[in-house]
């Protein structure tokens, strides 16, 4: 997964107030791109969490004491070898919170981050699970963002460029390429697929 970079981003439920709609979540110090964090969300609420979204939420946002530095693979547990293979390539990487020591000894305040509080906090991604997808804001552009159905396949390729994920087109998202078969496999199935010729008598 390479070497982790400073892009600060976020992991967020919505929530509503008043008359209106917001978020609130937890601050990730590292990797907040999408081409990082989507693959890891997408994978960890199909085949870690089995679809559990509210365990999904609670292990990201409520369960962390400070803040995250990064997400790693650990998030790809229950995955299939091919896709854990895709995603980390044989690396694992564990998930990390943040260690943040405070002058007078007492505990580090919770790193939350919230819709009025995101651009102060210098914040450039933001992902909120929705029940029915991601919503990826690329906060130096715009304070929304388009969705990510949580059926997407974690092995798509994800385009990191923030002018690209705005809400008036679809998420800058390319399927996987399908695997090549063995040349081989071609073979057999080109000679099932050849008709047999007519035995003499």
């Amino acid at each position: 997964m390479g070497v982790p970079l400073a892009t600060r981003s976020f992991i967020a439920r919505p929530v509503s107030f008043g008359s209106g709609f917001g978020y609130t979540g937890i601050h990730v110090q590292f990797d907040g791109v999408p081409s990082h964090h989507l693959p890891l969300l997408l994978a960890a609420f199909r085949w870690r969490f089995a679809r559990d979204l509210h365990a999904l939420k609670r292990h990201l946002i409520d369960d962390v004491a400070t803040g995250w530095e990064s997400l790693g693979t650990d998030l790809l547990g229950g995955a299939p070898h091919s896709v854990i293979q895709t995603l980390a390539g044989g690396e694992h990487r564990p998930s990390r919170t943040l260690d943040v020591i405070t002058l007078d000894g007492s505990p580090p305040a919770r790193m939350t981050v919230m819709e009025a509080t995101a651009d102060a906090l210098d914040m450039e991604w933001g992902y909120i699970l929705h029940s029915y997808g991601i919503e990826v804001i690329s906060l130096l552009h715009e304070d929304i963002g388009p969705l990510v159905d949580w059926n997407t396949d974690p092995r798509s390729v994800f385009n990191d460029d923030p002018a690209l994920w705005h809400t008036s087109a679809l998420p800058p998202i390319t399927a996987p390429t399908p695997p090549t078969p063995p040349a081989n496999a071609v073979t057999a199935v080109a000679n099932r697929a050849r008709p047999r010729p007519a035995r003499s008598r």
